[in-house]
């Protein structure tokens, strides 16, 4: 399957998801879950970037990490470039920095 065709599925996905939550038949969270697998292409995040959304968010290493549902020392090392996120964690970060804390609650 081409990565064009795939992406229009999911596109057509997300929209139906998208009337379905705005004529209250999916809640907010199952929108949030479909955000997470139709969405766009993320980003890399660096530890400068995943520091200043740490910053913007005023949170700490821990509570960053507890937000994720990641361990502390995996936040510590991507934030000293020893590691980079990927998969879930590279989309989370993504929702944290384009849609702010409730986006995760």
């Amino acid at each position: 399957m081409s990565e064009d065709f795939r992406m229009s599925i999911m596109d057509a996905v997300h929209d139906t998801a998208a009337g379905l939550h705005s004529l209250g038949f999916i809640d907010k969270r199952k929108m949030n879950h479909y955000d997470l697998l139709c969405g766009e292409e993320l980003p890399e995040y660096d530890s400068t970037r995943i520091k200043s959304i740490r910053h913007k968010l005023n949170l700490s290493q821990t509570v960053l990490a507890a937000s994720l549902n990641m361990s502390p020392s995996t936040v510590r090392q991507w934030e000293q470039g020893l590691k980079h996120p990927s998969g879930a964690a590279q989309k989370l970060l993504f929702l944290l920095e384009s849609r702010g804390l409730d986006i995760l609650l």
